[in-house]
């Protein structure tokens, strides 16, 4: 697997981050969705990855900046033919070795609390994240769980 920079021009992380928006709004109240859209991924304080399996895109995921000791992740996302091949935990990784280089002292993320997210509440478990309250500009809900790891 290959995990690269990348600029969001391709159709194939189109059509990912697009599949990603829809199944993120099927899942939670307009209100409580806080998955960034294109346009949102290349702001300048967003970095994006996708991982390749030869050429077929096998998962993406961002890494924000909040401030000079503090990111955020966001935007991870499995193909759905590439599911429990390992994806989200090499692109996690590779996001947390960037954290580190970059001197982030913090790393944090909100995902849903509903049952669809437990997956994923255990893959950043699983790596050390634990719950924590709303950072940055989020407020407490009950549709979010937010998670953070010190670097």
């Amino acid at each position: 697997m290959t995990i690269k920079l990348d600029d969001l021009s391709g159709p194939e992380v189109a059509a990912l981050i697009n599949e990603h928006l829809q199944n993120m709004s099927a899942l939670s109240p307009p209100e409580s969705m806080h998955a960034l859209n294109l346009d949102g991924l290349k702001r300048p304080d967003v970095t994006f990855w996708s991982a390749w399996e030869q050429d077929e895109l096998a998962g993406c995921g961002a890494l924000k900046e909040l401030n000079r000791e503090h990111g955020e992740l966001k935007s991870m996302r499995t193909a759905a033919n590439h599911l429990r091949k390992g994806v989200a935990r090499r692109v996690l990784e590779h996001i947390m070795e960037e954290a580190k280089r970059r001197g982030y002292q913090r790393l944090s993320l909100e995902t849903g609390s509903m049952e669809e997210f437990q997956p994923a509440i255990k893959l950043y478990a699983s790596f050390g994240f634990q719950e924590c309250g709303p950072f940055a500009d989020y407020e407490e809900d009950p549709n979010s769980v937010f998670m953070t790891k010190e670097l």
